[in-house]
């Protein structure tokens, strides 16, 4: 499977590698990126950013570059692109957000200060970077979340 992980240019993003043995990561971001391929993953440039039409340059890249899931970092891709879900899996894109009615439940204020982050795809937690937590399954997860009490779980961004 080929996961795409915005934000690439940010070392946060590049923590997310060790959650996907197996797949292959393309870690993209907007501007100048460094090119760089390996055997587990790639850096990319999306192109220049337009926070107008954010949604139809992701699905285009996704498309382009035959992208399998979609995990948005950046805080001003997340409501385009929960807005944009169900065209994106029209594609087969899987787009790795909560639903759009569940969203402004997990956005904060900030971006993430958390240093531990869980993975929840359909509810169910694949990955977690820190402390092993009591949820296994948590319905309205999906996507990366930052959580330092382990209960209030928030959307991971930069």
């Amino acid at each position: 499977m080929k996961i795409l992980i915005t934000g690439g240019n940010n070392s946060k993003a590049l923590k997310l590698l060790k959650a996907f043995p197996g797949h292959f990561i393309l870690f993209a971001d907007y501007g100048s990126v460094p090119g760089m391929i390996t055997d587990n993953y790639a850096f990319s440039s999306i192109g220049e950013l337009n926070k107008d039409s954010i949604a139809h340059i992701l699905l285009n890249f996704c498309i382009t570059e035959a992208v399998d899931s979609i995990i948005p970092l950046h805080h001003f891709e997340v409501e385009p692109i929960a807005k944009s879900a169900v065209l994106f899996g029209e594609y087969g894109i899987d787009v790795l957000l909560p639903s759009l009615e569940n969203l402004h439940d997990f956005l904060s204020g900030e971006k993430s200060s958390g240093t531990n982050f869980s993975i929840f795809i359909k509810g169910n937690c694949i990955y977690t970077s820190g402390e092993k937590h009591n949820l296994k399954t948590a319905e309205n997860l999906n996507g990366v979340f930052y959580s330092d009490n382990n209960k209030d779980f928030k959307l991971f961004t930069i």
